[in-house]
């Protein structure tokens, strides 16, 4: 296990009801003026907006309203954010929602104190050294973003997809998590969400820092509770105990708890973001696709941890043929995503013939070199992978 410092000041507020304590908590952490970020009208139409406005309003807090946060979220939503958020002089930022909402908040609670372009955090020009605070009401289980101090967005100008992780800044002070708020989730997102956090979860467990048991466990336990929580859901939409382990696995699987002490990995997430960037696809959706794809390949480059993972968490048979034990777990990971409704190859995904030239040349534009650490890929092994996804073997 490598050193680490871990840096968690979040305030989670958890269960039914729970966004009526949204004035008093805003109170609690300081908050003058509060605006708050949405995306389309679902929250509207549930009366949730309504009851986070009664419930500042009731706190003596002024607030302002910004909607129209879109799925992978933009630079120019950011940029009209930042000058509203100025000329409304609010301190806090509250998105209500999932994370694209989140994850646009906290670019703007970043560019607001800073004279220059909040681009400029994300190409690794600046440093976030201050922000605006951000506090979340959670809609969607799946970005983790109520608990990281991470945020992912694309610059429209080239379709460049980038993510930037200041935890000592960008955490929330306080989210909350209400599962009765994900009950009219459609399906297909309600999937989506599922494969992000796993994701979130395996970018942490497939690494080469040794000595990481107890990560690994936690890795594990996680991945297995989602696996058995998340049928439940898609049978039952209002199985408030189903929804509530899937909500909190998807905090746990990206506040950084899972990753601490060990050299993570995320060239799937680097691969994938390329594909939502370009074709504009969800990126649980994207996730779904990949990361079995990431795998087959490490079966041939890194197989110890894909075998461990198949046997621990799928169940697989132990045996001195570690890469037909790790092939049968990629095998259960992808009936799994099936099961869900979820794509695992990209025709399924809706790209009947991508352009793996253009993927592979802007993912190493953006990346460098190499990309990810379990082994570090090149822009052929990239584009190797990219065509492992377009086959369902």
């Amino acid at each position: 296990m490598n050193n680490f410092v871990f840096y968690s000041p979040t305030e989670f507020v958890f269960g039914k009801a729970t966004e009526m304590q949204v004035g008093a908590l805003a109170l609690k952490h300081g908050a003058r003026k509060v605006m708050i970020v949405y995306g389309g009208g679902s929250i509207v139409r549930s009366g949730l907006l309504d009851r986070v406005k009664q419930s500042l309003q009731e706190a003596g807090i002024e607030y302002c309203l910004m909607g129209g946060v879109q799925p992978n979220p933009v630079d120019t939503k950011v940029y009209e954010g930042i000058d509203f958020c100025r000329r409304e002089q609010a301190d806090m930022l509250l998105p209500v929602g999932g994370g694209s909402v989140i994850d646009t908040a906290k670019a703007i609670a970043a560019g607001v104190l800073y004279d220059g372009d909040f681009w400029d955090f994300y190409i690794g020009k600046a440093k976030v050294t201050k922000a605006l605070k951000v506090a979340v009401v959670l809609t969607i289980p799946a970005a983790g973003s109520e608990g990281s101090g991470n945020t992912v967005i694309t610059k429209l100008d080239g379709l460049q997809k980038l993510s930037l992780r200041v935890p000592e800044v960008l955490r929330p002070v306080f989210s909350i998590m209400n599962p009765e708020l994900t009950y009219t989730l459609p399906p297909f997102q309600t999937a989506c969400g599922v494969a992000d956090m796993m994701a979130h979860i395996m970018e942490r467990y497939f690494t080469n820092t040794q000595e990481v048991e107890i990560g690994d466990r936690l890795c594990e336990g996680t991945l297995m509770a989602i696996i058995d929580e998340a049928p439940k859901v898609m049978k039952n939409p209002e199985d408030y105990g189903a929804r509530a382990n899937l909500m909190w696995s998807g905090m746990i699987a990206h506040n950084g708890t899972c990753g601490v002490g060990c050299e993570e990995d995320w060239a799937s997430h680097f691969l994938e973001h390329e594909i939502s960037a370009i074709y504009g696809v969800t990126h649980g959706a994207g996730l779904s696709v990949i990361f079995p794809a990431w795998m087959t390949w490490m079966v041939e480059h890194n197989v110890d941890k894909i075998a461990q993972y198949a046997v621990r968490v799928w169940g697989v048979s132990e045996s001195g043929d570690k890469k037909a034990v790790a092939l049968e777990g990629i095998h259960r990971l992808k009936s799994f995503f099936v099961s869900l409704g979820l794509p695992v190859t990209f025709k399924a995904l809706g790209i009947e013939n991508p352009d793996i030239d253009r993927l592979a040349d802007s993912l190493h534009r953006n990346k460098g070199e190499f990309v990810g650490n379990y082994v570090k890929l090149t822009k052929q092994d990239s584009k190797e992978i990219y065509r492992l996804a377009c086959t369902n073997e």
